[in-house]
């Protein structure tokens, strides 16, 4: 009888261990205009992540951290080794590995593209490049990694790289350079400083870019005068190149760009210099000949990654946009109406952490990476 009790327990156990769900990752409930945010933490211990990129087929994210580790980071939240085959990067200020995009034709080529930035002959200054590789089948190494692009001449000393990497509907890539803390250089046509290039995946430059032919111009140049733009996404509904940059002391602004434009930089801006005194190059607010912002905000939040919302999973946020702040560390939530940014809304206050990137997932859910020491991945929702 001790024997039937006994063994009838040791049934029930595993049959109870074998039906158990695994532990929840964690769950906080935020408030939001909308109703309740569900923040899970899909992981931490990222070392100051700066972007993620999802995998076909659920396999996954890529995510760069910025001291040069690319890692996989499964929908559970496990986090791979570093994988072979990433370049080695200048990892000084604000410099490192810093965003990742997939080919619009990944399940065909596998290609991974990276922005970083890299050091010059002397080491002591840098500037962004872009290169591209092919990730492994078992997705632990970057095959035949080769750069596409380089920013020159390399200016930075570890400020304003930029970076941001965006493939349109017909497959240019667009990268976003910042004008490595040397302002007058975004204005300067010679250089690759605060400018948006155009470029073939293979890094050839298009017939039809604005300046290409013009003597003493960089046929990269798609639109110039930009600060330093750290997001930057394609609109879902119109196709057109949205972007973000850090003002100076105030004046981080969006803009939609266009062919050939002038953003204004350092000749026009809402902020002024960190020491309080005004742009020395700057007539204002606006300047002729240049492209005002097309939203600006007069105190800096940081402005980072930047996500639109066209999912189907959470009604409320259709035909809005997502921005992260490193500064004031919220998630910017901005309602549109066409283009027009109708509404603006903070969230994530709570966890006090800088937010660095915020991707839409395939899922509909958005994915939030935070800048810190300990840096983590959240899945965010509404309840």
């Amino acid at each position: 009888m001790l024997r039937k009790t006994l063994l009838a327990m040791w049934c029930a156990s595993v049959l109870l261990t074998a039906t158990a769900p695994a532990s929840a990752a964690p769950v906080q409930e935020l408030k939001s205009e909308q109703g309740v945010l569900e923040v899970t933490t899909i992981t931490k211990g990222l070392v100051h992540p700066w972007a993620l990129a999802f995998l076909p087929d659920r396999r996954g994210m890529l995510v760069t951290e910025r001291p040069g580790n690319l890692r996989v980071v499964s929908p559970d939240g496990k986090r791979s080794a570093p994988l072979d085959g990433v370049p080695n990067v200048w990892a000084k200020g604000q410099g490192g590995l810093l965003d990742v995009v997939l080919s619009p034709d990944f399940k065909q080529d596998r290609m991974v593209y990276l922005s970083y930035a890299e050091g010059g002959a002397k080491g002591d200054k840098a500037g962004t490049v872009v290169g591209r590789g092919r990730l492994s089948v078992d997705l632990t190494a970057i095959k035949d990694f080769n750069v596409i692009f380089r920013q020159e001449p390399k200016l930075s000393v570890g400020n304003h790289f930029g970076s941001r990497l965006v493939f349109d509907r017909d497959g240019y890539l667009f990268i976003t350079l910042g004008e490595n803390n040397d302002r007058p250089t975004a204005q300067d046509l010679d250089k690759l400083q605060g400018k948006i290039v155009r470029i073939y995946p293979d890094g050839k430059v298009p017939d039809d870019n604005p300046f290409v032919g013009q003597s003493g111009v960089r046929p990269e140049i798609w639109s110039y005068g930009h600060r330093n733009p750290q997001g930057a996404a394609l609109n879902p509904w119109t196709g057109t190149l949205w972007e973000n940059e850090h003002g100076p002391r105030g004046g981080d602004e969006i803009n939609i760009i266009e062919c050939g434009k002038n953003y204004g930089w350092p000749l026009a801006t809402h902020g002024i210099d960190y020491s309080g005194q005004p742009i020395p190059e700057a007539k204002g607010k606006t300047a002729e000949g240049t492209v005002a912002p097309h939203h600006v905000w007069e105190i800096s939040p940081a402005l980072s990654g930047m996500a639109f919302y066209d999912a189907d999973r959470f009604k409320a946020w259709q035909h809005n946009v997502f921005i992260g702040a490193l500064v004031s560390r919220e998630l910017i939530r901005l309602q549109l109406d066409g283009d027009s940014v109708v509404h603006e809304e903070r969230l994530l206050g709570e966890l006090k952490a800088r937010i660095r990137d915020v991707r839409q997932g395939p899922d509909g859910y958005l994915y939030v990476l935070t800048d810190e020491d300990d840096g983590a991945l959240y899945k965010i929702g509404l309840k």
